[in-house]
């Protein structure tokens, strides 16, 4: 089985053992990691704008050299826990796409995507580690491209793990939602938040075939 792993940035170092519990089980393990907090604690250290318009950080020239730096720390993090079968990419590196939001700044919306260098990585027994940046380079949102991954890779599964336990609906974690019951809720206003780009991703996904879940939530087509 094939999986793309989506871990949140809080949580990345220590999510990253659900990898390697997947790779010994002999599962493809992809994993997609972001670098949310971290990135907007140095943009205000340094004095920069933290903006996001629908998930998606507005991006100057200045923020998108902060989050370079800050994807490549959490990158090290993830690959220090995963140990010597991990693989750090770039993804503007190895040839991750996006079509661009000017209207953003320099940000990217994901397309599915099948780069060679992960597909060696895998054949090679290792765990790719993706920083989300795409050629441009330009900044773009994990979550999407994770689910851009999954989509072009083949994936079988497409997982995120965050600090949140899924998707919560009307107070409860929801065990399952299919996508015209997302979008419904989506439309409706009673999300927001970084959980909106996450549930568009898995939507997106699903619909293409791969089997999606945030957390405990399974996300149907």
């Amino acid at each position: 089985m094939r999986v793309v792993l989506k871990l949140g940035g809080r949580v990345a170092p220590v999510a990253a053992t659900r990898a390697l519990e997947l790779a010994r089980a002999g599962d493809e393990v992809v994993v997609v990691h972001g670098a949310g907090p971290q990135i907007s604690a140095e943009l205000r250290r340094t004095g920069i704008p933290v903006e996001f318009v629908h998930g998606r950080r507005v991006t100057s020239p200045a923020a998108l050299a902060v989050v370079h730096s800050s994807l490549i720390a959490v990158g090290a993090e993830v690959c220090a826990a995963l140990g010597p079968t991990a693989l750090p990419l770039l993804g503007h590196e190895i040839g991750l796409e996006a079509r661009p939001l000017p209207e953003l700044g320099l940000v990217g919306e994901p397309l599915p995507c099948r780069p060679a260098a992960i597909e060696a990585g895998l054949a090679a027994a290792r765990i790719p580690v993706v920083a989300p940046i795409a050629v441009g380079p330009l900044n773009v949102n994990a979550d999407e491209a994770a689910s851009a991954l999954a989509i072009g890779l083949d994936a079988d599964r497409l997982v995120f793990l965050s600090d949140v336990p899924g998707v919560y609906v009307r107070g409860a974690v929801a065990s399952r939602l299919d996508a015209v019951q997302a979008e419904g809720l989506l439309d409706a206003g009673a999300f927001e938040g970084g959980i909106v780009p996450k549930l568009l991703a898995a939507v997106r996904a699903a619909r293409l075939g791969v089997h999606a879940s945030i957390g405990a939530t399974e996300v149907l087509a």
